[in-house]
Parts: structure tokens; C-alpha cells; sequence
């Protein structure tokens, strides 16, 4: 157990990109580097966040899901991956659970998620 602490312990001196926050039923872009043999170009991978699971920085990860030509496409993404560039918050979702799986069982207009109303007031 001690080595775990000590090699989580030398992770976390390294510098770690800061990202927007975000929970289940939130719209998020992933841009994400790719290698394809010697070259690196960057994708983006845009979906609804299904889950947040982990509780160490370290192997805390999300997944995304999104319909690709008819076909659910889920992905997960490590928070400490040093292949994600950036993370852009699209849309705020208004959803009462923190792990929405039922999305898998829903199609067409039956799998929007609603979006979150601001009012005028801002959050201090």
C-alpha cells in the first residue's frame, strides 16, 4: 500500500492541466491527441457525461456517451490522461441522478436531457 501513496505522491508533483467542472447530464467536448504512427493530431469526442466514478485524483474517471450514425458510442476518459488537451462545457444538464445509465434505453426525442435554467443571480 505504501508504494501506491509514493507513486501517486511523484504523480502529483508533475504539472496537471486544470479543467471546467462538470457532472452527470452535462454536454462536454473532449479534445484528445491521437498517435497514428509518428504522427499526433488532435479529435474531438462530444457527448453527454453518463458517470463520474473514482475517488483519487489518480484514477478518477469519466464516461461520454453519443449516438454516432445511429449507434450509441460510449467512451471513458481518465481526469489525469496527458492525451486530453482540452475539455469545453457545452451544456448544462438538469438530471436527478449521478449515474444515468438509462440513457442506453432511450432513443430519438425520448434521450434529451434539460437543460439547466440560470437566473439572473450569480453564485458567489
Amino acid at each position: 500500500m505504501d508504494y501506491i501513496k509514493i507513486v501517486e505522491d511523484s504523480f502529483k508533483n508533475e504539472k496537471v492541466a486544470t479543467f471546467p467542472k462538470f457532472k452527470a447530464g452535462d454536454t462536454i467536448t473532449v479534445t484528445y491527441k491521437i498517435k497514428e504512427g509518428d504522427k499526433v493530431r488532435d479529435q474531438k469526442f462530444r457527448g453527454v457525461v453518463i458517470q463520474i466514478k473514482g475517488a483519487t485524483p489518480a484514477t478518477k474517471t469519466f464516461t461520454i456517451r453519443k449516438i454516432s450514425s445511429g449507434v450509441g458510442v460510449e467512451r471513458i476518459f481518465p481526469f489525469e490522461s496527458p492525451f486530453i488537451d482540452a475539455i469545453e462545457v457545452n451544456k448544462v444538464g438538469k438530471v436527478r441522478r449521478a449515474r444515468i445509465f438509462y440513457l442506453r434505453n432511450l432513443a430519438g426525442k425520448k434521450a434529451r436531457i434539460r437543460e439547466k435554467k440560470f437566473s439572473g443571480k450569480t453564485e458567489e
